[in-house]
């Protein structure tokens, strides 16, 4: 299978990571303003388990070291294969109860509680589960990252003052999210030999056969998650299979296209996690907050005739991001 075995090279990967996260959800202001995204969200987890299963026989099947996916997948020990699926599951409901949290609050309360919540807990929960890399800039890079997501935060504010009220409902649930956003990595993690991709532990599994394992938990949990949410949506009315079965060819590909650009960037974050380790990994990722505030400013104009407040904001954001990361690379070296 693949191996990364520079540094740099997973650091390059970390940062491909970062943008497939933070630019997935353009295909969803891609489709149909009448696509409702709890049908769109059942063709992006599909994207993402045929993702999965292509990284697994490509890259996970080709080279000389480690295990190639058949043979990993056959001797992997139970445990390992319930983590990953758990991961998958825990992932599955963090994604739809921050999705709908977007639908009630908005960007500006949803996006920076709940994955603000995600960054700084998950970075010490994979930290404490593998200790890798220099934690006095490793934490000091995830401040400023926190930093620039609260900027982030109060530019929306700011732009939004006085046209929209809080739910209490929509913060309940970026909360959840958000602490549930910051487990679901480690239980992939801890199915994975990240010490050894060359000649993991018996039991353990490769990145690429973990990740197949974990996309299978996504699809599974999705079916009990995602007919509950159709059925009974936190916002909006309710929807149906029917309509999904009945929704345009385009509609269907472009949430399969999202899922697609989640699942590259998830594939190339757990195969970086044997270099890097865990907390690095996920850290440099979930920067992908800061991705989409870009898409946001820069192809959506959603800033556009703000004012200076707002601008000198967005300004200090992108600086405090940039310096958080450049602090969580050099936290690795």
């Amino acid at each position: 299978m693949f191996i990364v075995k520079d540094y740099s090279l997973a650091v390059l990967l970390c940062v491909v990571t970062m943008l497939c996260w933070g630019s997935w959800g353009n295909t969803q202001k891609l489709a149909e303003k009448k696509w409702r995204f709890e049908l769109f969200y059942w063709d992006y987890v599909i994207g993402i388990f045929a993702l999965s299963l292509i990284s697994a026989l490509t890259l996970g099947s080709v080279g000389e070291g480690g295990r190639s996916f058949v043979l990993d997948l056959q001797q992997a020990d139970q445990k390992s294969i319930i983590n990953a699926l758990i991961g998958g599951t825990v992932f599955n409901a963090a994604n739809i109860l921050l999705s709908a949290s977007i639908a009630i609050t908005g960007m500006s309360v949803a996006f920076p509680v709940g994955i603000g919540i995600a960054l700084v807990l998950g970075v010490l929960v994979n930290y404490m589960g593998a200790q890798t890399g220099n934690p006095q800039y490793l934490f000091a890079g995830v401040l400023l990252v926190v930093m620039a997501i609260l900027l982030n935060a109060s530019a929306y504010n700011t732009k939004e003052k006085g046209q929209r009220t809080t739910s209490a409902k929509g913060i309940v649930l970026s909360i959840v999210a958000g602490v549930l956003m910051a487990f679901f990595y480690r239980f992939v993690a801890s199915s994975m030999d990240l010490e050894n991709f060359s000649s993991p532990a018996v039991g353990k599994m490769t990145p690429y056969t973990a990740f197949f394992i974990f996309a299978i938990g996504v699809l599974l949990s999705n079916l009990l998650l995602n007919t509950i949410i159709i059925k009974k949506p936190f916002v909006g009315e309710a929807t149906s299979y029917k309509d999904y079965f009945q929704g345009g060819i385009r509609n269907h590909i472009t949430g399969i296209c999202g899922g697609i650009i989640w699942g590259i960037g998830n594939a190339f974050n757990l195969i970086a996690a044997g270099k890097a380790g865990a907390a690095i990994s996920y850290g440099l990722g979930q920067g992908a907050t800061l991705v989409a505030a870009m898409w946001g400013v820069f192809v959506w104009k959603e800033f556009k005739g703000s004012g200076k407040r707002v601008n000198m904001q967005l300004t200090w954001m992108f600086i405090c991001f940039i310096l958080g990361l450049v602090l969580i690379i050099i936290a690795g070296q």
